[in-house]
């Protein structure tokens, strides 16, 4: 008898301790970070990894809050590495594209009522972290009108250091953890510019942002170079006359923030006149008709500058997602529009992208001095985008003027050439074949190759 009493206290002392230790875990987990955990959105197949989603404050005095939603890793997301992705626009939503036409776990199908699983998402080699940045843009709010009229490069990258490292502090597993930060378009400048915010804070202050380098798709660089490049590209692919090419280059000085008339007519008659009805995002895929005609959803409309339009590739993804995000229940699900936002939730912000107060002419001295510092940089472009198009990208690089480690070589994935590249000391350059805008929506496959080379820190496969 006494044996089996025994046995019985020894049992009870063991559970009382696993117990223990299990509480002792789940008091070591952030309150707010359980608060933000997703237990399923609506229409969603079932998934190993985690979800979060919510706001972190980025400024008390004006209410500036930021909306984020953070997908683990499939497999081992504590060996995994920690990677921010960032749209641009400005104004555009990193939830309506990154996360539900690229590079998330989930595609939303055509009516907007469930989900589907991305094969080839990015949370297979790494935890992503979307931001809906800056205040304005998707769910991120602000409680003074004011600042989304006063929006600006350097604003957008201070928000987004203070959202950093008060999510650190939400989700201390991932402090020291190897970062990286990604980005397309107007992240051009959101992405190196944030880098170096990292990068000089990490000088005076503990590296709890372990930052090691970034990557960049048809990335906005540098305004003489890109607006030069974006006009050539259009020549080049026949999709403007040889006058209005000439035209253009006589009367557009592309440092100036405001333009003649002569380079408005001359950049407004070949967008209205010479182009036609085709999606400059990817000029050899449909577009997306309207509900009246066949003609694009969204026009390029010429602004202050010929590069500074609202991105973000619109063959009807995005309306898929307007439907979703606008739904109350997926809202709950995501902790989302607590504050209820007097507006609809929409993948650009026209105000945002019109009030725009300070944009960098050139982001190449970020680059070199991020270059000198080690940090692993690559450069990448969909060759089928006439926005902020390959030629515009290679003329900015080439200003540089780097060192070549590994001469222009083709690319494979698969048996299938999946771009061209080209390695120099400090900055990996490459092309994605057949892709526009959003690389990873036209070209998932290839574009995950070239994830998992840049994180890896491997050339690209050369067969």
């Amino acid at each position: 008898m006494s044996m089996v009493f025994q046995t019985k206290g020894l049992l009870l002392f063991l559970c009382a301790l696993i117990f223990s230790f299990s509480c002792i875990l789940a008091s070591s987990v952030p309150k707010e970070q359980e608060l933000d955990r997703i237990s399923a959105l609506p229409g969603q197949p079932p998934v190993t990894f985690a979800q979060f989603s919510g706001y972190v404050t980025v400024n008390e005095e004006h209410g500036r809050a930021l909306f984020y939603w953070f997908t683990e890793a499939t497999t081992s997301p504590q060996n995994k590495p920690l990677v921010l992705w960032l749209n641009g626009g400005p104004g555009c939503s990193s939830v309506a594209y990154g996360a539900s036409e690229e590079i998330g776990p989930f595609r939303i199908n055509k009516t907007g009522s469930s989900l589907f699983l991305n094969k080839y998402a990015w949370n297979k080699e790494a935890n992503i972290l979307f931001l809906e940045s800056p205040a304005g843009v998707g769910f991120s709010y602000t409680n003074t009108s004011s600042d989304l009229t006063t929006s600006g490069d350097k604003r957008t990258a201070q928000d987004a250091l203070i959202f950093l490292l008060r999510w650190m502090a939400r989700f201390p597993q991932y402090k020291y953890r190897e970062f990286y930060i990604a980005g397309e378009s107007y992240a051009g400048h959101y992405v190196p510019q944030l880098a170096k915010k990292i990068h000089d804070y990490n000088k005076q202050n503990p590296h709890i942002l372990n930052l090691k380098g970034f990557i960049v798709g048809n990335a906005v660089t540098d305004d003489y170079y890109d607006g030069v490049g974006t006009v050539t590209y259009w020549w080049s692919h026949s999709m403007i006359s040889d006058h209005s090419y000439n035209s253009i280059l006589k009367y557009c000085n592309f440092t100036e923030r405001k333009t003649t008339k002569k380079c408005d007519d001359a950049v407004g008659y070949a967008i209205n006149h010479e182009m036609g009805n085709i999606d400059q995002y990817s000029i050899y895929t449909p577009a997306c008709p309207t509900p009246h005609d066949n003609s694009t959803a969204r026009h390029v409309r010429p602004k202050s500058s010929i590069l500074h339009r609202i991105s973000g590739y619109d063959p009807c993804t995005e309306n898929y997602a307007e439907k979703y995000y606008n739904r109350y229940d997926v809202q709950k699900a995501m902790h989302a529009n607590v504050t209820n936002i007097p507006y609809k939730w929409t993948a650009c912000s026209d105000v945002l992208n019109k009030h725009w107060k300070d944009s960098e002419v050139s982001i190449l001295p970020i680059y070199k001095e991020l270059i000198a510092a080690g940090l692993r940089i690559w450069v990448f472009s969909g060759d089928t985008d006439s926005v902020v198009p390959v030629t515009a990208t290679r003329f900015s690089l080439n200003h540089l003027n780097l060192a070549i480690k590994a001469r222009w070589y083709p690319w494979y994935s698969g048996v299938q050439v999946g771009g061209w590249t080209e390695v120099y000391n400090g900055l990996t350059f490459a092309t994605v074949r057949g892709a526009g805008h959003e690389v990873p929506l036209f070209q998932p496959k290839r574009a995950y190759i070239l994830f998992r080379s840049f994180l890896a820190g491997k050339e690209l496969p050369k067969s």
